[in-house]
């Protein structure tokens, strides 16, 4: 099993910046790829952008890249989700996911991809 817990969300004023963190714990050598996702206020859920676990792989939706940037800190088994230039319509709860092999992995785009989530952070960005 693979624990996933989000932390970092807050109120922030459009333009401004925030930076969100997900911390794994468990079975987190079996992991291939850490994912963001989003779901805003009678929205479906949003994919963000991926990394792979090792190497330098990243993946980003178009409607943040530019924007967002994922890291990640092995050492700590924590990825983190940079956000810049934030925008009234990024009011959401953000969630990360983890792949850790037991679903079919593709692109990383699709919340069936993986089989961890998070509990999710609030994010409000004031106009």
């Amino acid at each position: 099993q693979v624990q996933l817990v989000e932390s970092g969300g807050g109120l922030v004023q459009a333009g401004g910046s925030l930076r969100l963190s997900c911390a794994a714990s468990g079975r987190t050598a079996s992991i291939y790829a850490m994912g963001w996702f989003r779901q805003a206020p009678g929205k479906e859920r949003e994919f963000l952008g991926r990394v792979r676990w090792s190497g330098t792989s990243t993946y980003y939706s178009d409607s943040v890249k530019g924007r967002f940037t994922i890291s990640r800190d092995n050492a700590k088994n924590t990825v983190y989700l940079q956000m810049d230039s934030l925008k009234p319509e990024d009011t959401a709860v953000y969630s990360c996911a983890a792949n850790g092999g037991s679903t079919y992995y593709y692109t990383g785009g699709n919340p069936w991809e993986y089989d961890y989530w998070g509990q999710g952070t609030q994010v409000t960005v004031s106009s």
